[in-house]
């Protein structure tokens, strides 16, 4: 029998935790930056400290066979033989206020101290904890220690998994069922669709193989199925600890929760959760997390152990409609509910973040040690945009001024604060003074600025505390800069040869944003945290580009698949008879809204024609409605969720006319939307959806000039032509469906161009004028 893994942490927060949640005044990117004090403090040690030592101890709990994991942050020996164990903490808090936590921090430290004696040949007889506290404003340090023989940390830890046994117990008994139940769970459909089969034997050698695969796998061919079954099957047989299953929208999520349900309903027993935004799930509605707002906050972590069993009891798959459900019957926080739950669940389904953003990433699971994970990331080509926000970081004049201006008191917390905000504002104006133009652009992070902008995060940090139990009217606005801030000063600490410094002056205010050209390197350190990834989308081409820009290396695997659909029931046609290059715009107008109506005249349907923006959409839209008795709608900027769902409940398969949806490219119609049959038969693409020349995307093409020569296809074409992908992906959807694809702009007659279409696009058709687009669409139709 293989010992389980467990992380020591997770043992500690789960037996010993209790009391409230406060997150008044926690901000996670303070994690990030206590990672370099922890390389501060460690290198300052001096030759006989020993940093980052990994621990492992065998040993059972209840006759079951366990492997306990952690890291000491240093141990510390002696000439004399004396041995240290060093836990490191920092902290934006008072260091009075962080000590009175220090039950779980010793506890910690115990266990890493038990687990050394345990491992090491003549082992001493006793042995020292060290606590060492780091302010990380004032750069303040405490340190505590204790001594406690070997008998003493046996008795202590012996009592800690014994309490810990329940839960084990439970882990140990779930995975032999979960087990039994994969080795009899086949593939919940007779057959493979077209590509099926080759993507999901991919995924499984991949998975054991410990490697990463880059997929283009078409709409058709069942990419969730194809990605979690063979994963699943792996997990079964020990080669995967836990799955998780991550994209850019909710309504992928939901694919993914279908997926196990359909398996689930052929026997397979596996715990999922899928997790929310803590905005999205809050009972409260306002995510304010502090006992005095929340009955919730309030004793949270003396009931919530409770509130785990009983749901990991009693469900299988945890919806956050489930997870609210008993976080309201136990009074306890669902955010953090369900954070929890996650722990003891096969498949984790969530967004981007929880792998790759450096501040909400998952530390519960990517702490001391990373296990047997399995990243299945679908729409995969979000995620280099996506990475790209998450490691760039903004700073507007403007925020300092406002909270200058409003800021008011005498007391010397305030006096402090309202110093630093004018230290910065000053030395923002002057940089808006020193610009020639509106903007300008540094390979350099301004080292000068962020010693401001720190010096203001320790003003507003003891400001904050000081406020915290009888908060101001400003209170919120200082602590929502603070967080700003934090996060900039995270960022600057891993400014390098990835990012670029872009500052752009408007009217009065000065923009400062720290911005990350290339996140490959961010998320190859994202994907690191598991063993293995799948990182699969309709639209990945060039593979090439999207295995560099995603993470990968040259040996990482890569796979395209062609549709699985009759390319006979697709027509594609491309119109080079139109520019719609910026300069043309004003002369395409009338000549776009001839061919929308050729294109839909010839067939009573839903159509969908997508722009580069909303004020070249609504020019065309004028005249198309001005010039034509046909029904359309206008995609508005801004819609709710009510209103995108009452948008495209237009698209009805039963309409009695035609209609027409103008909507623009890359936006939410674009992508994740399924209109199968006759809701949709048509869309029509205006312009190769290149965006808009802008001094950001400017900047990504001269870094990739420099590094491989295709700056210009890095920073335009292929995030464009990734666009015009994806919304024509939405026409054919199932093997029954019929539509039409028009391409208007003469850059899809190009080479560079028309080398990024599928494979099933072959029979692409090159017309010039209307009356061959006519003759297409007349001879197309007439076949179904």
């Amino acid at each position: 029998m293989n010992p389980i893994k467990i992380p020591i942490r997770k043992i500690i927060e789960l037996v010993l935790r209790s009391g409230d949640i406060d997150n008044r005044f926690n901000n996670a990117s303070t994690m990030n930056k206590g990672s370099a004090a922890h390389r501060k403090i460690q290198k300052a040690a001096g030759d006989n400290y020993k940093k980052e030592v990994s621990l492992k101890l065998e040993t059972e709990i209840d006759s079951t066979p366990v492997l306990l994991q952690g890291r000491a942050d240093g141990i510390i020996t002696t000439s004399d033989g004396t041995v240290t164990i060093d836990e490191i903490k920092t902290t934006t808090l008072p260091l009075d206020i962080i000590y009175n936590q220090h039950k779980q921090h010793l506890a910690q430290a115990k266990c890493y101290a038990h687990m050394y004696l345990k491992t090491h040949e003549n082992p001493p007889v006793s042995i020292a904890i060290q606590l060492t506290y780091y302010q990380l404003e004032s750069e303040e340090t405490r340190q505590y220690t204790w001594d406690f023989t070997a008998k003493e940390l046996e008795c202590f830890f012996a009592d800690l998994l014994h309490k810990y046994g329940l839960w084990l117990r439970h882990e140990r008994q779930w995975k032999i069922t979960r087990d039994d139940s994969i080795v009899k769970t086949i593939f919940p459909f007779g057959t493979y669709r077209k590509g099926q089969r080759e993507l999901a034997v991919a995924v499984y050698r991949t998975v054991c193989a410990h490697k990463k695969l880059y997929a283009q796998a078409p709409t058709g061919i069942g990419k969730t199925l194809s990605a979690l079954f063979p994963s699943i099957k792996a997990m079964g047989e020990d080669k995967a600890e836990k799955i998780f299953y991550l994209t850019a929208k909710t309504v992928t999520r939901a694919v993914a929760e279908d997926a196990i349900q359909l398996m689930a309903q052929k026997g397979l027993r596996l715990k999922s959760i899928t997790l929310r935004a803590k905005d999205k799930i809050c009972l409260n509605g306002d995510a304010t997390c502090n006992p005095e707002n929340c009955n919730n906050a309030k004793g949270h972590y003396d009931r919530i152990n409770d509130a785990v069993m009983d749901i990991i009891n009693n469900q299988d798959l945890i919806t956050p409609d489930i997870t609210t459900e008993y976080a309201d019957k136990h009074k306890v926080c669902p955010h953090e509910f369900a954070l929890d739950i996650s722990l003891w669940c096969d498949v984790v389904i969530g967004d981007y973040n929880h792998v790759f953003d450096p501040v909400v990433y998952l530390r519960r699971f990517f702490g001391d040690e990373s296990g047997e994970y399995v990243f299945l990331i679908d729409e995969a080509h979000n995620l280099a945009d996506r990475v790209r926000d998450m490691y760039s970081a903004t700073l507007k004049k403007s925020a300092f001024s406002q909270v200058l201006k409003a800021l008011r008191g005498r007391d010397p917390l305030t006096s402090i604060l309202r110093k630093a905000l004018k230290q910065i504002n000053t030395y923002l104006a002057e940089i808006r003074e020193g610009i020639r133009g509106s903007s300008h652009v540094s390979k350099n992070l301004d080292e000068d600025l962020k010693d401001y902008v720190i010096t203001f995060s320790q003003a507003a940090g003891e400001w904050l505390m000081a406020k915290k139990n009888n908060p101001d009217e400003l209170y919120g606005e200082v602590l929502a800069l603070y967080f700003d801030i934090s996060h900039f000063i995270m960022i600057a600490e891993l400014y390098d040869h990835h990012y670029t410094t872009i500052i752009e002056t408007r009217s009065s205010d000065v923009i400062i944003n720290l911005f990350c050209i290339d996140p490959s390197n961010a998320i190859a350190t994202g994907l690191e945290r598991g063993k293995s990834s799948i990182l699969f989308s309709a639209t990945l081409a060039p593979l090439g580009y999207y295995r560099e820009i995603l993470g990968g290396a040259p040996d990482d695997y890569i796979l395209s698949l062609p549709s699985p659909f009759d390319p006979n029931r697709l027509l594609t046609v491309t119109h080079s008879g139109i520019s719609t290059k910026y300069t043309d715009r004003e002369n395409s107008y009338q000549p776009i809204a001839q061919a929308i109506y050729a294109a839909v005249s010839h067939k009573k349907g839903n159509y969908l024609i997508f722009f580069p923006s909303y004020e070249y959409m609504h020019k065309v839209y004028e005249l198309f409605n001005d010039a034509y008795q046909i029904k359309t709608l206008q995609q508005q900027s801004d819609l709710t969720e009510d209103e995108r769902t009452a948008f495209l409940a237009h698209f009805d398969e039963d309409n009695q006319e035609t209609l027409v949806g103008f909507a623009v490219l890359g936006g939410i119609f674009s992508e994740g939307i399924d209109l199968k049959g006759d809701r949709l038969i048509g869309v029509i693409i205006v312009s190769v959806g290149l965006p808009k020349l802008a001094l950001r995307h400017d900047q990504i093409r001269d870094y990739f000039d420099h590094k491989n020569g295709q700056g210009y296809d890095y920073a335009y074409v292929f995030p464009g032509m990734n666009k015009v992908l994806q919304a024509a992906g939405r026409v054919i959807r199932t093997e029954s469906d019929s539509g039409i694809v028009l391409l208007i702009d003469n850059r899809f007659a190009m080479a560079k161009y028309r080398g990024l279409f599928p494979k099933h696009w072959a029979g692409m058709q090159t017309i010039r004028n209307i009356a061959e687009l006519d003759r297409q669409m007349t001879e197309f139709w007439s076949r179904f």
